[in-house]
């Protein structure tokens, strides 16, 4: 592999690495969006108190008509409520797994390929 392939994978590696919360907040947000969960802006006093009690960007969850409803607060960021079914939060969980999965596939290539550097240009007394 040459020089400037290795500098490029371990710039995407860092570049990962630079993830501020903001981002991160934004990329659950959009799961949980995309797994089919409502949102709800806390845009009144006593929906931002409710939420306030609710434990921040942790998933809860209650009994509602029979059925377990799922709650993800988020009174920092978003300000807001997602609110979803059963299969609302396994939808979410399994698009989790699948991304978990991708990055760490990503990872093991990467790493594959790091392997495949020419040591040959650095003379001997390198292997260990």
């Amino acid at each position: 592999m040459r020089l400037d392939c290795v500098a490029l994978v371990m710039g995407a590696l860092l570049l990962g690495a630079c993830t501020t919360e903001q981002e991160l907040v934004n990329d659950r947000e959009s799961l949980l969006s995309a797994a089919g969960f409502a949102f709800r802006p806390a845009n009144t006093p006593e929906r931002m108190q409710q939420l306030a009690n609710l434990p921040p960007r942790q998933f809860t969850y209650q009994e509602r008509n029979g059925k377990i409803v799922y709650l993800f607060g988020d009174a920092q960021y978003c300000k807001c409520l997602y609110i979803g079914s059963e299969q609302n939060y396994q939808a979410y969980q399994q698009m989790v797994f699948q991304r978990r999965l991708a990055q760490q596939n990503m990872q093991a290539a990467q790493m594959m390929s790091m392997n495949a550097w020419d040591w040959g240009p650095w003379g001997p007394g390198f292997w260990y």
